[in-house]
């Protein structure tokens, strides 16, 4: 039995989709936890267990983890956390304690890179990750983290101002090169850690896709996919705050954010050395020819 968190987000849902397809023959049993069941689609429902509710939830997890060999743990993003620790940290205890009560063999979770690296302590998101990854751990069971970049698909909140005024906004400096990855390898990776659960201990596995890029390369890609040019604009920490909170973020979510993205341009991403075998294969010009094109047009 493999339990899948957030089955309806971007990593999660691809997940599931992989899952679906992988087990068919292999006799596995899936379960998803999800708040709202009516967002899977009816031909999920018909092969998963599901069960109702959030996975912060004592109660739920509790009944999630029962018979289970293997969980995807993926942490929601709060608007209105009143810190980034309540956030990780505390959103995992309930299920930290699962783990051991049901004797769960394997976790996989999604988290990210700059562990090791100087800045990792006041890297805001990342930081607090990293120690749920640590709380994790310590409960003993099986555990893998999948230490992530910046996503590609970040960039489809600016589908809007790419579309209308050929412009993408980030805070890193415009030819800091540093490795980024799309979700659905992100689930490619977890998918083939919970199908092969041969491995023991605690650790993390990269991806960190197939190349560095800078946001000049970024712009440069997208402008040949797109035919049209398209300029990167660089924002300052205090106008990405600002933003933010125009999001109804609340203080404390919004300065992690801040926080990440002055480590990453301090080289919170380069602690891990790419390599043949931890390299993920979707390419930032294939990506956009089948993700960021396609929003674009619609």
């Amino acid at each position: 039995m493999i339990v899948i968190t957030t089955p309806t987000g971007q990593i999660g849902g691809r997940l599931l989709e992989i899952l679906l397809t992988e087990t068919r023959t292999r006799g596995e049993e899936l379960r998803v936890i999800v708040r709202d069941p009516g967002k899977l689609p009816d031909a999920v429902r018909a092969h998963v267990d599901v069960v109702t509710g959030s996975h912060d939830d004592p109660e739920v997890v509790d009944r999630a983890f029962a018979g289970a060999d293997a969980v995807f743990w993926l942490v929601p993003s709060d608007t209105q956390t009143p810190s980034l620790e309540a956030m990780y940290s505390g959103f995992t205890r309930a299920a930290a304690k699962a783990f051991t009560t049901h004797g769960v063999g394997h976790v996989v979770g999604v988290s990210a890179l700059g562990r090791g690296t100087p800045v990792a302590g006041r890297a805001g998101h990342v930081t607090a990750s990293l120690a749920m990854d640590d709380l994790i751990a310590g409960t003993g069971v099986a555990y893998r983290a999948l230490a992530n970049p910046t996503f590609f698909d970040n960039l489809l909140w600016q589908v809007a101002s790419i579309r209308d005024h050929g412009v993408f906004t980030e805070t890193v400096a415009a030819d800091r090169k540093a490795p980024r990855a799309a979700t659905r390898d992100i689930a490619a990776a977890a998918a083939g850690l919970l199908l092969d659960r041969s491995w023991t201990g605690t650790g993390e596995v990269p991806v960190p896709g197939p190349e560095d890029l800078s946001p000049n390369d970024l712009a440069r890609t997208m402008s040949d996919v797109l035919g049209r040019p398209i300029r990167y604009e660089r924002q300052t920490l205090d106008a990405f705050r600002t933003a933010l909170a125009g999001r109804g973020m609340e203080d404390a979510l919004a300065q992690g954010y801040v926080d990440m993205m002055r480590a990453k341009d301090d080289g919170l991403d380069d602690g891990v050395p790419r390599t043949p075998q931890t390299a993920s294969p979707t390419t930032f010009r294939e990506w956009c020819e089948q993700v960021l094109k396609p929003a674009v047009q619609a």
